[in-house]
């Protein structure tokens, strides 16, 4: 495969693609390990253990690059990637840390280097399978993947956050990957070759369309819990003159423009209400839970300070539109599910109206991509006023 031929290039867009949606974890590792030192070491601790992170992540990935050489191990390989472009659709459990505080440069370097060799095998086995057996094209893919997700791994943890089509679209390249692995396995293709030609357009796409399909459909199934106790049948949008006689309401915040445009509405209705009637809000931040193998190598109270930082840096524009236009409010942050946390905290506060952003998407867009807002729609036990 040469650097002139189409799919070098395609191959090594997949490398990157893959790296960027399967580093988070890893990312948040990094965040969390060196935050406790000085500014100073917090550099020396994030350049010396990514960089022998790295090093590792190299010589573990073409380990696997002559692996997946032998007869039917690209299949076992293949089936093991489809099962964790699946997982990556389903929602994280919020387990707690159980890891050390690292307060020194050595324990911190400690931690992210053994949090990668644990948490990489995804990476391994999903790089290995985009490189087709180039070790220059692995080598080049992650010389460039790697030193993006580590300098730039805030912004990406946002972006997958408000955007989870990037995950999504993750999940179905790793699909795509899966399908190509298992039909060029050495024990199988050259019956492929001669009897069923076709797979090799056709296992790709299966692969890709069936993650996203499968994996949705789990995360709907998971994310099916009672709010309190039962069911909770879906309750109509509210009418004009709900909104006008709320005087109880949620306001759920994510820090996006969507956002702010709740955040409007409900000045909005503050101002039109006759007589200057009072409005108890309650504004609401919910932050995913790291996942489970994160929490394994950091501390609980490092954790427990990186969500209330991220919370506030959400929470931030909405309370300064909030205090300008005079109106008082509640702050809570939870960690979890979005839509679980919301709707459930509503039903406790006794809250007669929630308020949030959408992004406007059909409802089958919606729920390919995974829309809060239409979830929580199906999961609150008050109406819910979408802003668009």
């Amino acid at each position: 495969m040469s650097f002139a031929s189409p799919e070098f290039w395609i191959a090594l867009l997949q490398i990157i693609g893959i790296n960027i949606v399967l580093s988070g974890d890893n990312a948040v590792v990094i965040a969390l390990a060196a935050r406790s030192l000085p500014a100073a070491q917090q550099k020396k601790a994030i350049a010396w253990g990514s960089g022998a992170a790295v090093v590792m992540r190299i010589v573990l990935t073409i380990v696997a690059v002559e692996l997946l050489r032998l007869p039917y191990l690209k299949l076992i390989g293949a089936a093991l990637l489809l099962w964790i472009a699946v997982q990556l659709l389903l929602p994280e459990d919020d387990g707690g840390g159980h890891g050390q505080a690292g307060g020194t440069l050595a324990a911190a370097i400690k931690t992210i280097l053994l949090a990668d060799l644990v948490m990489s095998l995804d990476n391994v086995i999903g790089v290995a399978a985009a490189a087709k057996g180039s070790v220059i094209l692995l080598v080049v893919g992650l010389a460039i993947s790697i030193p993006l997700v580590i300098f730039a791994s805030t912004l990406l943890l946002g972006l997958m956050g408000r955007f989870p089509v990037i995950v999504t679209i993750g999940a179905g390249l790793l699909g795509w990957v899966a399908g190509e692995m298992a039909v060029t396995d050495p024990g199988i293709v050259a019956w492929v070759d001669v009897q069923m030609p076709s797979l090799h357009r056709v296992a790709p796409v299966v692969g890709a369309i069936g993650v996203v399909l499968v994996g949705k459909w789990l995360a709907s199934r998971r994310r099916m819990v009672p709010v309190a106790g039962g069911s909770v049948a879906p309750v109509a949008p509210p009418t004009d003159a709900q909104v006008v006689a709320a005087r109880r309401a949620l306001l759920a915040v994510d820090g996006s423009d969507h956002a702010q445009r709740a955040v409007h509405r409900i000045i909005a209705m503050r101002r039109g209400e006759a007589g200057g009637g009072s409005l108890e809000l309650h504004l609401l931040n919910v932050q995913p839970p790291v996942p489970g193998d994160v929490s394994t190598f950091v501390a609980d109270a490092s954790i427990e300070r990186y969500h209330d930082e991220r919370s506030d840096v959400a929470l931030a524009a909405s309370r300064s539109l909030l205090d300008a236009a005079g109106l008082p409010y509640q702050v809570h942050a939870a960690v979890g599910d979005p839509a679980t946390e919301i709707a459930s905290l509503a039903e406790r506060l006794r809250c007669d109206l929630i308020v949030m952003g959408t992004r406007g998407l059909g409802a089958t867009a919606a729920a390919l991509l995974g829309s809060v807002a239409q979830r929580t729609v199906e999961r609150s036990p008050v109406p819910v006023l979408l802003a668009t």
